[in-house]
């Protein structure tokens, strides 16, 4: 027996229509795909479920967004309003700028240039000495900015000690000073002993030289009158 005649309407199980969709959607895919190989056709489909989801298919040979163009201009309906027109022309105004681009830099890097004729290639040449220049010159003045930045750093750098010894801060300096002092303490307590050596035997050696020089009769003195006048 064959199958009945299904009646064409909304099914009120969610499970079932689940399942009913998730069948026919598959066979759409595979039909659609079928017709673009075998009859070389352009075809895109796109499917939204009750949930939201979206699921699209699109010949290999062609986009969505080309079919959507090609519909319009031949059905005459305007799909794109003026405004999502112009964004879609500043949208390949920015694609071609980005591939022009994107050549140029190929060819500063020597890449794809068997093509150009001299007058591209110095054209070339010109803005690569100009790129040379404009990096020598970024060059000089970081160092310049480098040069001037330890510079100040110096200047703090002497400021700040600068203060420190007005403040009696460093104590290298302290030690320096009480070491200096300490020294000149020592010096004088050495010259001291020195002048009192110097003069106690200045003062032996005069002594000396005066018991030298006198006669020899006045040397020694009795510690008594002479006797021999009692007598």
């Amino acid at each position: 027996m064959g199958r009945g005649k299904i009646e064409i309407k909304r099914i009120e199980n969610s499970s079932n229509r689940q399942v009913t969709y998730s069948k026919r959607r598959n066979g759409i895919m595979k039909k659609a795909k079928e017709i673009s190989v075998l009859c070389d056709a352009r075809v895109s489909v796109i499917i939204f479920a009750s949930s939201g989801k979206m699921q699209e298919y699109c010949s290999q040979s062609t986009t969505l967004v080309d079919m959507l163009d090609q519909y319009q201009k031949l059905s005459g309906k305007r799909i794109w309003d003026p405004k999502h027109e112009q964004l879609d022309n500043e949208i390949n105004s920015v694609k071609k700028q980005n591939d022009n681009m994107q050549i140029e830099l190929r060819h500063l890097k020597g890449e794809d240039i068997t093509t150009l004729n001299y007058k591209d290639l110095m054209v070339i040449e010109e803005a690569l000495e100009n790129g040379m220049s404009a990096l020598k010159a970024k060059q000089m003045e970081f160092v310049q900015m480098m040069r001037k930045h330890n510079e100040m750093m110096e200047e703090e750098n002497q400021t700040l000690h600068f203060k420190l010894r007005q403040l009696h801060l460093d104590p290298m300096d302290d030690h320096n000073v009480m070491e200096t002092q300490h020294n000149h303490h020592q010096q004088h307590q050495a010259a001291g002993m020195y002048s009192n050596h110097h003069h106690e035997a200045a003062a032996a050696a005069g002594v000396s030289s005066y018991e030298a020089q006198m006669p020899f009769a006045f040397r020694v003195q009795p510690m008594q009158p002479n006797l021999q006048e009692r007598f």
